[in-house]
């Protein structure tokens, strides 16, 4: 007995239905990959952020959080920081932990960072992270605020 008869389904509506079945899996593919792409921006971005802290930058700290140049509180937060957390040498990420796990709309959060140079003492920090846009037309990581420094054991609140 041939397929088509056991199946009810002629020939040209089982290529239709197969061809379906890839355009839709081809279709969540690329939604999945620009969502965990968002994580790797995210994680990118918060680390730029912090070595320009620990290079004495406070303008590319500045620069890097939204609102921030319109803002004297996040100026002077901003200023504080690079003054206590200047350091010489490479940035090295200890630990990194993403504002949001797995999210496809808008939202909006706090990472946690531990990072260290050479030589000196980890430092533990929680940037304030806000995501947008959506797996079509792509998503955006904007950085908020970037925390003085907290105890190693403590999480972002």
């Amino acid at each position: 007995m041939a397929a088509s008869a056991r199946t009810g389904l002629s020939r040209p509506v089982r290529l239709a239905l197969i061809l379906l079945g890839v355009v839709v899996f081809v279709a969540i593919s690329f939604a999945l990959a620009r969502i965990l792409s968002a994580s790797g921006a995210e994680r990118s971005a918060v680390v730029s952020v912090i070595e320009a802290q620990a290079k004495g930058d406070t303008a590319g700290v500045v620069r890097q959080l939204d609102g921030c140049a319109a803002s004297a509180a996040c100026r002077a937060a901003a200023a504080r920081n690079v003054a206590r957390l200047r350091r010489p040498g490479n940035v090295q990420v200890l630990n990194f932990a993403a504002s949001t796990g797995f999210g496809i709309a808008n939202t909006r959060g706090r990472a946690r960072i531990a990072w260290r140079v050479p030589g000196r003492a980890p430092v533990v920090q929680c940037v304030e992270v806000h995501r947008d846009g959506n797996p079509i037309s792509g998503l955006s990581v904007h950085l908020i605020a970037v925390s003085a420094p907290i105890r190693s054991d403590a999480s972002c609140p």
